[in-house]
This record gives C-alpha cells, sequence and structure tokens, in this order.
C-alpha cells in the first residue's frame, strides 16, 4: 500500500528517494545535451534559402522545446513492468528524455507505454509491479509514494495524489498530467477518429481532459494534425485566458484557441436580440430558411445563348441552358463554386456546336469562350453574385423575400418576429447582433464551403444554439471533434437539453458519450450544497461525486441589506488569510459597487470583465457571475445568489446560472445574502 508522504520528506531522506534525486539529475545532464546537439546543427546547409529558412525556424522550435522548467521536474512518476525482457523500469514525465544511446531516460506521458501507469490496478496491474509517485516542490523531489500491484493487497487512495489535486490555485489552470485518473486517461487517449461527447459535472475535470487529449492527439498524430491543424473552442476570452497556459506547458504551441464569438467575427456586433428574437435565430429550421433563400436567387433562361463568333451567332436553346444549372445544383457544389463552373458549361456546349459543323477551334477555344462577355454577363444574369451580409439584410428586412424562404417552416408570428422593425438603408449600415453572426457564417459556407480543421475542442457546447453548434461542426467537417459540456449548467434560453441533438446539430450523429461523475475539484459540502439545484435544473441528471477526504468549507452569511457590501469584505478579507486564489463573484449589476466596496478596504484585486491579457497575478479577483464559467478558484464569495438567478430571463436559465457560480470553488465558499435564497437551494 502507499507509503504515508509525511513519513517520506525530505527531512528524513532514504536510500530510495536519494537514487531517484540522481536520477532526476542525470535525466536533467541529457536534456541540457539534447539541447545542446539540437542547437549545434546548421540550418545554412539546405539546399536552398527557401529550405534553409524552413529548417531555421524547426530547429529554434526544437531548442526551445527541450527547456526546463525549473519550477517542476521533468517526470512526477515511475513504474517497474513485467515484460517478456524482464522487469523495466519507467521515469514517466511531461517530455521524452533520452541518452546517447537513444535509450529513454524519461518516457512521456502520452507515449503507449505510458498507458499503464494511469490505467493499472490492483484488479488488472498490466504487468506493473510497482507504481511510484513523487511530490515535488520548486524542481526537487520532496517524497514518493509506492504501490506494489501484483502484491495482491489493494492500495488506499493516494496521499500524494490526493495532496496535488487539492493544492491551492494561483493564476491560469495547469496541467493535471500527474493525476490524470483512469476514466480520463481513456478519454484523452481515445482515437483520432473518434467523436467524443463528455458530459462532466463540475470539477470532473472534463476542460483539463480536453486539453490533454489535444496534446496527446498532436503526440500521436503530429503529421497529420499540424498541417489540418487543432483548434480549441471556448466560451469567452477570461475562460480562455485561465486555461491557456496548459497547451504550452505541455509543449504544444501550435494549437489555435478562440472564442465563438471570434470564430464568427463576420462583422462587428452592435445590436443586442431580445431573447425571443435570439432563440428564433439560433433555432435549427434557419439553416433550411437561408439555403432556399441563397438557392432561390438562381434565374430561369427565357432567352437562347448567343455568341457571336466570326461571321455566325451561334445559339444554346434555353432548355439546355437549364438543363446544365439543373445539373450543377445536383452535384451538391457551393453556390459560388457552380456559379464560376457555369460558364464554363455554357462554353462546352457551344464547343458541341462548333465541332458538329466541321470547326475545330483547339483546346484553349473553349476556355476563351467562357470568359468572353456575351457568355459571362449571360451566365451573371443566372447566377447572380451573392454575399452573406446582402442577402441576410434582405431577409430581414423584406418580408416577401422571408416569406419565400420561411413558408411551411416558420409561421407568420415567427417571421414578423425576425423581420428588423427599422431596416437599414443597405447591409453595411446594419447593425448585427451576436446572433447574426451564426446566420452570416451559414450563409457563407452555402455560399463557399469552409475550410476543415484536423480536430476540434469545443468547451461549455451546452450554451451554443443549433446555428451556432453547426457553425463550430462544419470546422471539423473532414477531422474529428471532442466536446464537453454540462447539461445543468446551460446558461442560455436555447441551452442543449440532450447530447444526442446537440452532437446531430455538430453533425455527429455518430459519437460516443463518455460521462464523468467523480469531482475531483469541488469538495463535498459545496457540490451537495450546489446540487440541490438538480432536480429543477437538470430532471434525470445524476448528481456528482466529491472524491476528496477533505470535505471543504461551507459559510452561509445572511446579511443586513445595508450592510452587504460589509459582510462581503469581511468574507474576502478572512479568504485572503490563506493561500491560494479568491474568487468574489457577484451579479454583473452588482460589479461596480462590489469593486468601490474593496477599494475602499484596501483590498487589492483584479477584475475579470475589465482586465482581460492583464497578466499581473492577483490572489482577488472579482468576477460578473455571467463570466464565471469554466473558471476556478480555492476560496469562493457568492453574492447574492437570488439576484445571480433573477438576472437571467427565465428561472431554470438563472438556477443554472446560479449551480455554475456555486460550483467555481476548489477548497470553501461562502455565500453573502441580503434577499432568501432560492427556494430550491434552500431546501435539504
Amino acid at each position: 500500500m502507499p507509503t504515508p508522504a509525511a513519513d517520506l520528506t525530505t527531512s528524513s531522506p532514504d536510500t530510495v528517494l536519494a537514487a531517484e534525486r540522481a536520477h532526476l539529475e542525470y535525466a536533467r545532464d541529457q536534456l541540457r545535451r539534447m539541447q545542446a546537439s539540437a542547437a549545434s546543427l546548421d540550418a545554412s546547409t539546405a539546399s536552398d534559402p527557401l529550405n534553409a529558412a524552413v529548417l531555421s525556424g524547426v530547429l529554434a522550435r526544437r531548442v526551445a522545446s527541450l527547456q526546463e522548467d525549473p519550477s517542476t521536474t521533468l517526470f512526477f512518476g515511475r513504474m517497474d513492468q513485467r515484460s517478456a525482457h524482464g522487469s523495466e523500469t519507467f521515469h514517466i514525465g511531461r517530455r521524452h528524455v533520452s541518452d546517447v544511446r537513444g535509450d529513454p531516460v524519461v518516457v512521456d506521458w502520452r507515449a503507449p507505454v505510458s498507458t499503464a501507469f494511469y490505467r493499472a490496478s490492483a484488479t488488472d496491474p498490466m504487468g506493473v509491479e510497482l507504481r511510484r509517485r513523487f511530490g515535488v516542490d520548486q524542481g526537487r523531489l520532496t517524497a514518493y509514494e509506492d504501490e506494489h500491484l501484483t502484491s495482491g493487497e489493494r492500495s488506499a487512495r493516494s496521499a500524494l495524489l490526493a495532496a496535488e489535486v487539492e493544492r491551492p490555485r494561483s493564476g491560469p489552470m495547469r496541467d493535471i498530467v500527474s493525476t490524470i485518473q483512469p476514466e480520463q486517461d481513456e478519454v484523452v487517449r481515445s482515437d483520432l477518429g473518434r467523436s467524443l461527447c463528455v458530459q462532466g459535472a463540475p470539477g470532473t475535470g472534463k476542460t483539463a481532459v480536453g486539453l490533454h487529449r489535444a496534446a496527446w492527439l498532436l503526440y500521436s498524430f503530429r503529421g497529420r494534425l499540424e498541417r489540418s491543424g487543432v483548434l480549441v473552442v471556448g466560451p469567452n476570452r477570461a475562460f480562455l485566458e485561465h486555461v491557456g497556459a496548459v497547451l504550452p506547458s505541455l509543449g504544444e504551441v501550435r494549437v489555435r484557441h478562440a472564442t465563438v464569438d471570434a470564430l464568427l467575427a463576420h462583422d462587428t456586433v452592435r445590436a443586442e436580440d431580445s431573447p425571443q428574437v435570439a432563440l428564433l435565430k439560433g433555432d435549427e429550421r434557419m439553416a433550411e430558411v437561408l439555403r432556399r433563400a441563397v438557392w432561390q436567387d438562381l434565374g430561369r433562361p427565357r432567352e437562347p445563348l448567343v455568341l457571336p463568333r466570326g461571321a455566325r451567332r451561334w445559339q444554346v436553346p434555353a432548355s439546355e441552358v437549364q438543363d446544365e444549372m439543373d445539373a450543377l445544383v445536383r452535384r451538391g457544389l457551393r453556390y459560388s463554386a457552380a456559379r464560376e463552373l457555369l460558364p464554363r458549361r455554357l462554353a462546352h456546349l457551344v464547343m458541341l456546336r462548333l465541332e458538329r459543323s466541321g470547326d475545330f477551334p483547339g483546346d484553349r477555344a473553349q476556355e476563351a469562350i467562357a470568359r468572353s462577355a456575351p457568355v459571362r454577363a449571360y451566365a451573371a444574369a443566372l447566377w447572380p453574385a451573392l454575399d452573406p451580409a446582402t442577402l441576410l439584410a434582405r431577409l430581414l428586412s423584406d418580408a416577401d423575400a422571408l416569406a419565400a424562404a420561411a413558408d411551411g417552416l416558420l409561421t407568420e408570428a415567427e417571421q414578423h418576429t425576425l423581420r428588423w422593425s427599422a431596416p437599414p438603408r443597405s447591409a453595411r449600415a446594419a447593425r448585427w447582433s451576436r446572433a447574426d453572426m451564426a446566420l452570416l457564417d451559414e450563409l457563407a459556407d452555402l455560399l463557399e464551403r469552409t475550410p476543415s480543421l484536423g480536430h476540434v475542442v469545443l468547451d461549455e457546447a451546452q450554451d451554443l444554439s443549433p446555428m451556432q453548434l453547426r457553425a463550430v461542426g462544419r470546422r471539423a467537417s473532414t477531422g474529428s471533434i471532442t466536446v464537453l459540456g454540462d447539461l445543468a449548467q446551460g446558461t442560455t434560453p436555447w441551452a442543449a437539453t440532450s447530447w444526442r441533438e446537440a452532437m446531430g446539430h455538430l453533425g455527429r450523429p455518430e459519437h460516443e458519450l463518455v460521462v464523468l461523475d467523480r469531482g475531483f475539484r469541488v469538495p463535498g459540502l459545496v457540490i451537495d450544497f450546489a446540487a440541490r439545484l438538480l432536480p429543477v435544473i437538470a430532471p434525470g441528471l445524476g448528481a456528482p461525486r466529491s472524491v476528496r477526504d477533505n470535505p471543504g468549507r461551507l459559510d452561509i452569511v445572511a446579511a443586513d441589506p445595508a450592510r452587504r457590501s460589509a459582510a462581503v469584505v469581511e468574507a474576502v478579507g478572512a479568504a485572503t488569510g490563506e493561500p491560494g486564489s479568491v474568487g468574489v463573484i457577484v451579479p454583473d449589476a452588482f460589479t461596480d459597487a462590489i469593486a468601490r466596496a474593496l477599494e475602499r478596504a484596501g483590498i487589492a484585486h483584479g477584475r475579470l470583465d475589465a482586465d482581460h491579457g492583464d497578466d499581473e497575478d492577483r490572489q482577488v479577483e472579482l468576477v460578473p457571475a455571467s463570466i464565471a464559467k469554466g473558471l476556478e478558484f480555492d476560496r469562493v464569495v457568492v453574492v447574492e445568489p437570488s439576484a445571480i438567478a433573477a438576472a437571467e430571463p427565465d428561472e431554470r436559465t438563472g438556477l443554472r446560472r446560479l449551480y455554475v457560480v456555486l460550483t467555481r470553488a476548489v477548497s470553501g465558499l461562502t455565500v453573502v445574502h441580503s434577499e432568501p435564497l432560492p427556494g430550491a437551494l434552500g431546501a435539504g
């Protein structure tokens, strides 16, 4: 069974710990040798300047990747595994380190052999005789624990593992390579060809699992994914800043991060829709409305194509032109691609007539005919050029155009809801909303195919509308996707009610659903308190189970309305007396008032709604409730739960927002309120 960490600190070193420290120094020596070897390579030996520049960039990235992080160690674990060749020892770390012969000194956590380190158990040891975990402090090995998996004894829960999971947070999210659990590892190492949906309760590590999956895929399928690209999509900038250091810490710097808004930024958002309008614009029926709107612009040939050539005038009947247009439509091409082909198809019809007359003008004649003014003008009249903004502005302004596209799909009342009450003079003057961006993206894809990436990781997917999900899904149309979310944390009126439906909108009706319900981050007292909301916000969804030994702390502070700000300041002051981060999560409308109260009390803090991109490390962050999703703090002070819930357009959405807010705490939660708590939360 694991040796207690307290008995194995540096105050009483033993020969085992001394040997492991010696191996760590040897690994560092080998890493320095690898770096020096990479730095000595000369890019100028390449065959030409272009290749030399490319090789120089590759070598620079190689040298940078061999830098050691002095705050940690090159390995965090070891396993002794029985194989056909006898017993072999592997030290598991964040990167591969080899000696001069090429033999491994440290094995990358993503390598196939490392799988057993994460998944081996007493019931299925996978050939692992010994699993050793290390305690680490500022680059030094401070302790170790051993599990003898083939001894027949059931291993106790690792104290070092628990200490690492519960270690105080500061700054952005860190990697979890040393604490990945078996069920998480199965998600991380799923094959590139599989699209996964991970339903993860708060604190189950779903976001970290998605990021580590991206790192594992890049390691295992690097050649393919470095060409096609990997994208991580998050809900907001604060979230991306929080998770942005994870992949670079694992050596992966070529992964693009984007919010949904940035991904769909076809124009400037200058208007805000009512929830009713936004809900309708995000409805999946809009995809068919837009498809009809694009293709109903096609004309019908009434007159033949006439092409003067020399002394003769060649004619192509309107019926043959229509046949060619119908054939292009049937091919399923994007609108603009088919439009570019039409002059060539018309030129082909002219060429057939030339050849039947005995004229053989040569191979270049068809292209010249396609480029001729009569043919291009004739084709353009039948197949007009379109752009997304002009087309959408016409739909939202013109009742007849919308009625033609929405016939049988949207009721007259819904069409009236969609139309602008005061149409702009032109598309350039339009005041687009956030929901319009997904419609513009759909139209852009109908006109020209959206390029596909090799893999997309989509976090907080439950909050996206069907049209937003379609937009993300088309960016992985020829690749795969990892979807992360929690149905109970849906905080938009259009939030998903089932993963089967959401994955369908993403274009992945065939997918694998994985449920993570073991909470490693949120302590028991906190998650049990928040879970009182589940019967209302997500009926039938099982409550998460905290597996932490420390139940955490929960304080409910009822304050007189006149002393609410003072009570918040007192709670924050008490929270700052311990190491680790403090999040003060407030109703959006309270942000300025609470900021002033903290300033008067002399409590230094950041504001996540105002300080994006500021790298200053602060213990206290003031967080509007609307952007709290995905963030985590050691201790959280939640201000006025009822006001947080009431700020949303309906009760279910409001209580889901509150559920998100209450589950941001890693160690302790203090709830300060002067209004009565929501009824569902007060029960139990």
